[in-house]
């Protein structure tokens, strides 16, 4: 019965190429890891953000693969392992033969953890496993700032599968904050991260500039620095970055996260869509 669900859940995706499959079973494992956690104590002390919390909960139309999380208040003793287990115990009562790897060290804020599984393409009817061969193995990355920016706002949402759990997520201008931190800091050039930028842009969100000027202050090239972040120093930042991008670049990056129905609207990506976006940045 629980691999019937996970079936069920597969075949309700209409998945158009062995990506799209692959994906969809990640996202299935990430909506079974979130619906664990919930019945733990975990989200007494964690919020949910990044991609996958977008896609899950608020309709991103891109799939993603690693789980990302914050603690509400710093603390560095935090262990993710005990949570992790509960997530391992609750997917082999769906059929999963989950192997755990722990790369949380005691000196880094960050904790990491995969889980891996290669039984589900043994036991799944996949449509594309013959033109593509088996199932790749599905890699899920967990991380948890043990010491996180401060001014993070969050709200309560709800999970109803496989069964009904609550989780703590980011709120909308928040998790937009975390993104423009990304999008200014990071050393290399994620398409991903351009993606997002459209969708948040796309949907009159506003930043919560507590939260990214205490990210800002906390990690990138103003570290340190007492600067006031507000709409006009973030327009003056973006578009020093939007027009310094290798957009072709970018858009491969995204390309094998979005279904083959949107890939051509990818061909749009160049300086002038992205410095127009730019402009419905709502202060």
């Amino acid at each position: 019965m629980s691999i019937k669900l996970i079936q069920d859940r597969l075949d309700s995706y209409n998945c158009k190429s062995s990506i799209e499959e692959e994906h969809a079973i990640r996202e299935i494992t990430q909506e079974v890891a979130l619906a664990a956690l919930g019945r733990t104590n975990f989200f007494k002390y964690a919020i949910f953000q990044g991609g996958t919390c977008l896609r899950i909960f608020y309709g991103l139309n891109r799939f993603s693969e690693d789980m990302d999380f914050i603690l509400k208040d710093t603390n560095k003793d935090f262990a993710l392992q005990p949570h992790i287990q509960g997530i391992s115990d609750e997917l082999k009562a769906y059929g999963y033969d989950v192997e755990v790897t722990d790369r949380s060290k005691a000196d880094i804020a960050v904790r990491k953890v995969f889980l891996k599984d290669d039984s589900l393409g043994q036991v799944l009817q996949l449509q594309y496993s013959d033109e593509s061969g088996p199932l790749k193995k599905i890699r899920i990355k967990f991380e948890v700032d043990a010491n996180p920016p401060s001014g993070s706002g969050m709200e309560i949402k709800y999970v109803d599968f496989p069964f009904v759990s609550s989780v703590t997520i980011q709120d909308k201008p928040s998790l937009f904050g975390g993104k423009i931190h990304a999008l200014l800091c990071r050393e290399y050039v994620k398409g991903r991260d351009w993606y997002d930028f459209l969708w948040y842009t796309s949907q009159d969100i506003r930043i919560n500039y507590d939260f990214l000027s205490s990210a800002l202050r906390q990690q990138g090239p103003w570290q340190d620095e007492d600067i006031h972040v507000d709409l006009k120093w973030c327009l003056e930042q973006l578009e020093k970055r939007i027009t310094s991008i290798d957009w072709a670049a970018a858009r491969e990056d995204v390309r094998r996260f979005v279904r083959v129905a949107e890939q051509p609207s990818l061909e749009l990506w160049g300086t002038e869509l992205f410095l127009s976006q730019m402009t419905k940045i709502k202060g």
